[in-house]
């Protein structure tokens, strides 16, 4: 079984600059090694499609690889001996993390699905390294022992599971401080096997108005966190716009300004994880619509559906239901508004009208409402062909 942990840690002044230090370290080298990808693609593409019978073709180069940047680590640290400070395994990290962007960009994730252009990491931007290996005997009661960086005091708010081990440990730079994740891994515990019952199952329609209805019409209001704190994030922002660039009261404004956008993020993510817990104990199956939630955050209600964070709460949801041996299903979201409930006539509406009312059967009752009991109809139907098939 596999679990991760975070603890807020208090490293001494010394401390805390060699942590910055490191990542500012190894932001040059993610920059240099991502460099090195894009000089590759550059002169090894053809800008056409097809060349006479005749042509010259200019000499290919070596596709830079992971473990053809990673031999480079070694003449890096003789050629700049600061790099030595590094832990060995945490610089070697980094040729990973620009191996799995570049490739993610070019030939997508398991899926098929492509990310955008890897993009350089500006000045502040690169928060989080990793120690790949880890003993438990580096982390005892409230001080946790870093390579390169020193004995770090720790707050520990929950004890570790006894019979789990430590398999990595990240370093990350927050705005309210530095935080450790520990990966933990008990092979003693079986993965959790789905048992679940299939008439226990629910469907829900998000939204803006309110969070989201269920098919037994509960509803929970919409909290936006984002709205209700706009007015102190515009006030810390003009703030920040206020001070001299480069100054050190600009750097306390950034500080003050990322607080309170972690304090936003924080509350929301306190929300989702007690939604889906309160959905959990109440159904074995959470059926969700499949939506393109980055496709929506370009429209007119961009800020709203961020706010929701639709994406955030069906990902906590499913982890949790796998964890419990419980199921969440994706359906087609495709006409759940527009398609009756009880006879399924297509009944189009503009988006502002909120009452379904069907002129076949007569049905009429809330468009949410009506959404959800379609999408718990797709879910039972789609759960039981795959249980079927398999």
């Amino acid at each position: 079984m596999r679990t991760s942990y975070q603890y807020k840690i208090n490293p001494n002044k010394e401390q805390a600059e060699k942590i910055d230090n490191t990542l500012e370290m190894l932001r040059y080298q993610y920059n240099y090694l991502l460099a090195q990808r894009f000089d590759w693609y550059e002169q090894n593409r053809c800008p056409i499609d097809r060349c006479p019978l005749i042509c010259h073709l200019p000499q290919l180069k070596d596709k830079p690889n992971y473990y053809s940047q990673k031999v480079s680590l070694t003449q890096l640290k003789i050629d700049k001996p600061w790099y030595k400070n590094i832990h060995s395994q945490v610089l070697q990290e980094v040729p990973k993390k620009v191996e799995i962007t570049f490739e993610r960009w070019l030939k997508g994730d398991v899926n098929g699905k492509k990310s955008g252009k890897p993009r350089f990491k500006g000045v502040g931007q690169y928060k989080t390294f990793t120690f790949p290996q880890f003993k438990r005997h580096h982390f005892s009661d409230n001080i946790i022992t870093l390579s390169k960086i020193g004995d770090a005091k720790v707050i520990v708010h929950r004890q570790i599971p006894d019979g789990f081990d430590i398999k990595t440990v990240s370093v990350t730079r927050k705005a309210d401080g530095y935080y450790v994740t520990l990966s933990l891994n008990d092979k003693t515990i079986p993965i959790i096997k789905p048992d679940f019952d299939i008439d226990n199952i629910v469907g829900i329609d998000v939204g803006l108005i309110d969070f989201f209805v269920t098919s037994d019409n509960e509803r929970i209001s919409a909290p936006k966190f984002l709205r209700k704190a706009e007015r102190k994030l515009k006030s810390a922002q003009r703030k920040v716009s206020r001070r001299k660039k480069g100054s050190n009261r600009r750097k306390k404004a950034i500080k003050k300004l990322g607080k309170q956008h972690k304090k936003v993020a924080d509350t929301r993510k306190d929300f989702h994880f007690k939604t889906a817990k309160s959905l959990l104990d109440k159904y074995d199956v959470v059926a969700v619509e499949k939506l393109n939630i980055k496709g929506l955050a370009k429209s007119r209600l961009a800020k709203s559906i961020n706010d929701a964070g639709w994406g955030q709460f069906v990902t906590i949801l499913s982890n949790k239901a796998e964890n419990a041996g419980l199921k969440v299903i994706t359906v087609n979201p495709n006409g759940t508004s527009q398609e009756c409930s009880s006879c399924g006539h297509k009944v189009k509406k503009p988006l502002s009208q909120r009452i379904h009312n069907c002129p076949v059967c007569y049905t009429s009752l809330c468009r949410d409402l009506n959404a959800a009991i379609n999408i718990k109809n797709r879910g039972t139907h789609g759960l039981k062909a795959r249980l079927m098939s398999s």
